[in-house]
């Protein structure tokens, strides 16, 4: 039997299904408890739509790149198992990295001719087991993060946002550090995207343009990808 009748049959997407949903009860707990802390802590209504409207936006960019990942994810494992894994992680050079580990441990490259149902199943437990750490991790030292958070701010709470915008920065880094080393046309989306999202955080300011600070980083993410896939 072809490997990918059993990735694409119906148990595989009920399996997926199962999963996914867990996924949506999570963002319906965090986003019901996220109101209530808001709440307690002062942050009018306004705010918070605000802030929840802010977070949409910005995730519509990053969305469509998974998007995109998602073919060429499915095209190697099938839907469910792609549409599971991008729900769960979100990280396409992760998954296709796991998934490639897993079929060349039997000699076997992701999505060839050779593909067989055992080979599939290696890539699917690969996938699977190489992030089990993070849900561990996070299951057992979430709940410290707050003492971390304090610790490192020495108790003061105005070092706090600081820290925060420094742990992202530093996020962001990370992930460009490659584009910048491997020049290639991932450098000059990440010029472009820079310069983009530098000019309408300007023009935002300056213009007083809430909704163009929203939008920035999706339009400067559009903008770096359009202009490196023209050149």
């Amino acid at each position: 039997m072809d490997y990918l009748e059993i990735a694409n049959s119906p148990y595989m997407w009920l399996a997926a299904a199962s999963a996914v949903m867990v996924v949506f009860v999570q963002a319906f707990i965090f986003v019901k408890k996220s109101l209530v802390a808001g709440k307690e802590i002062g942050l009018s209504n306004s705010q918070m739509k605000s802030a929840m409207k802010s977070s949409m936006i910005s995730s519509i960019g990053p969305s469509i790149v998974i998007l995109f990942g998602l073919i060429s994810l499915l095209v190697a494992i099938g839907a469910p198992m792609a549409w599971m894994r991008l729900s769960f992680i979100g990280s396409l050079p992760f998954e296709l990295m796991a998934a490639g580990f897993g079929t060349e441990a039997m000699g076997v490259s992701l999505g060839s001719e050779n593909m067989t149902a055992t080979v599939f199943a290696n890539a699917v437990w690969t996938m699977v087991l190489a992030s089990l750490g993070w849900v561990v991790f996070t299951g057992l030292f979430t709940d410290k993060m707050e003492n971390m958070q304090t610790f490192l701010s020495a108790g003061k709470k105005e070092l706090i946002p600081v820290i925060s915008i420094s742990a992202m920065i530093g996020a962001f880094a990370y992930f460009s550090a490659d584009r910048i080393l491997n020049i290639d046309k991932g450098t000059i989306a990440l010029i472009i995207g820079a310069v983009t999202m530098i000019i309408l955080m300007w023009i935002a300011d300056k213009k007083n343009k809430q909704w163009l600070k929203e939008w920035g980083l999706t339009f400067a993410m559009f903008a770096g990808a359009l202009i490196a896939f023209l050149i």
